[in-house]
């Protein structure tokens, strides 16, 4: 059997974390090019990996015939404009989280592929995680009864990446804490409850610890190749919200860095039935009562690897023109509720989401 030829464009944490590992495991795919604007992350994919061509410029190889499909694994500024590259020239797509900097671009990417009729996957991976899926299938069960709301915690101390550098300039990012954490738990909840129709948002978004950079205090800063006390900081280190939903409305506290000290990573499902706190990446306990006492369970069970899932079913995607649970129609939803926020924090007042 001919294997599903692809290409990671972008060779750094998320690549060599989740999607290249990932394709390696699947004996239908072959990895042709690695690419990146620096090359010796490209040439070191070669070597450590024993495979593929090291490129510079995507469009080197875009038009390639025997391409099936990319990875885009580069920073937010870059994502709807290789992803609409890429299916303008027939190929499918899996795009890192979040699908785009603004809304605007992201439906630009569900514009396209609905054009092409390539499948556009957005890596929202919690989408694939088992715990969370234990979690949706008893609320799709009904064991919660009524999921009224969902609150979401992606609280840390002193947490900013990259401080100056793309992750916290807004032109290349798109946004701060919101965009690179907040997507997660939105997503996520969003996803367990059956993608309901966001309907509203109030939020606030605050750029306050980060911005005296050089007197940014901090023990440990992921990303910190990219530091650049002479860049930019104009992105949220914390935010708060609230989204009605068609469904639960959906209530959040989230930051970056925050000057209480300890890290609050989790999120609840109340029903009307029973509760459940997922400890984010974690597993979960299941609050209910039953014959006149309350009840606690802790669930454990055996973990697949969500990255491998999430690969295995995108390639079974190409294969199929199967739209999965990550497919653009329903990860546009959290890109509505993000700028949503966004908006709300710079109008302070509610926004309707169209």
């Amino acid at each position: 059997m001919e294997k599903i030829k692809v290409a990671v464009i972008g060779c750094g944490n998320i690549a060599n974390a989740a999607h290249i590992p990932a394709y390696m495991k699947n004996d239908k795919v072959e990895i042709k090019y690695f690419c990146d604007l620096i090359k010796s992350k490209a040439d070191a994919c070669v070597e450590k990996y024993g495979c593929g061509t090291a490129v510079v410029d995507y469009h080197d190889f875009l038009n390639d015939p025997e391409l099936d499909a990319v990875s885009v694994c580069t920073h937010n500024d870059f994502h709807s404009v290789i992803a609409i590259d890429f299916m303008k020239a027939g190929k499918h797509v899996l795009c890192e989280k979040p699908a785009a900097r603004i809304l605007s671009e992201a439906l630009e990417m569900q514009k396209v592929s609905h054009e092409t009729g390539k499948i556009l996957n957005i890596g929202v991976c919690n989408r694939f995680n088992t715990y969370v899926n234990k979690i949706k299938e008893l609320i799709d069960a009904g064991e919660l009864g009524e999921v009224y709301q969902i609150y979401a915690s992606f609280r840390a101390h002193r947490s900013i990446p990259g401080l100056g550098g793309d992750f916290t300039t807004k032109a290349c990012s798109g946004g701060g804490a919101l965009i690179d954490w907040g997507v997660h738990y939105l997503d996520l909840a969003l996803y367990c409850c059956g993608d309901p129709k966001p309907l509203t948002a109030s939020g606030e978004a605050f750029s306050k610890l980060g911005v005296d950079m050089k007197n940014y205090v901090y023990t440990g800063m992921w990303a910190s190749e990219t530091k650049n006390l002479n860049g930019t900081y104009d992105v949220d280190d914390s935010v708060t919200g609230l989204i009605r939903t068609s469904g639960p409305v959906i209530s959040f506290n989230g930051a970056w860095a925050q000057n209480i000290g300890e890290s609050d990573t989790y999120i609840d499902f109340l029903g009307d039935k029973a509760g459940i706190r997922l400890q984010y990446c974690s597993n979960f306990r299941l609050y209910g009562t039953k014959n006149g006492m309350l009840t606690e369970i802790e669930v454990r069970c055996a973990e697949e690897n969500m990255y491998d899932n999430e690969i295995n079913d995108f390639v079974d995607c190409i294969k199929t023109g199967r739209k999965n649970q990550q497919y653009i129609d329903r990860a546009i939803l959290t890109s509505k509720i993000m700028q949503a926020i966004y908006d709300s924090s710079d109008a302070h007042r509610e926004i309707v989401i169209e």
